[in-house]
């Protein structure tokens, strides 16, 4: 199943892109706002709201990534992390600030929730921390609340619980530590 946002509203849409040809143009009716769009099958361009296009590219996990447990709220998605602060938070269209957007209709899970930072130590291993951002409902590790100013080392395969939506840590080569 692919996934698709309406321009205007930000309504997710989801539908089989197997039963089409790559190239294919599909139209859309947004059931929400009833605005409407088409999209091309297996294309890596987009145009920009000013017009131009621009090559869309591949998700680049060098850092890591974390995968986002399919449940009742949500699909399962990876999403890549990049060296420093990781903002991680429900993904809005209003929402600026969130590096990590997960897409969700959560309403426990802040925009804003919890942060992963990713450096490099001396001998240029990474090394990975959580904290909480602050969030209303907290962040959890196995389990485990974060304090509230409480900054915890994280690891390959470390589960992370943001309000009722739980996510997998993964760095490059799958170390444990």
């Amino acid at each position: 199943m692919k996934r698709v946002f309406c321009p205007k509203c930000d309504n997710q849409l989801a539908f089989d892109e197997t039963k089409y040809p790559e190239g294919k143009v599909l139209a859309f009716v947004c059931p929400q706002c009833g605005s409407q769009f088409k999209i091309k099958l297996g294309r890596k361009i987009v145009r920009t709201e000013s017009g131009q296009e621009k090559e869309v590219k591949e998700p680049d996990f060098s850092c890591g990534h974390i995968t986002v447990i399919e449940n009742v709220f949500g699909f399962k998605q990876e999403l890549p992390l990049v060296m420093g602060d990781n903002v991680i938070g429900r993904r809005n269209k209003d929402t600026d600030g969130v590096d990590v957007p997960i897409i969700t209709s959560d309403p426990s899970m802040g925009r804003k929730h919890c942060v992963i930072n990713v450096k490099e130590d001396k001998e240029g291993k990474l090394i990975y921390t959580l904290r909480d951002f602050p969030s209303l409902t907290g962040t959890f590790l196995c389990s485990v609340l974060v304090g509230k100013k409480e900054q915890v080392r994280v690891g390959e395969g470390a589960i992370v619980t943001i309000g009722a939506t739980t996510f997998i840590l993964h760095v490059p080569g799958g170390e444990e530590e």
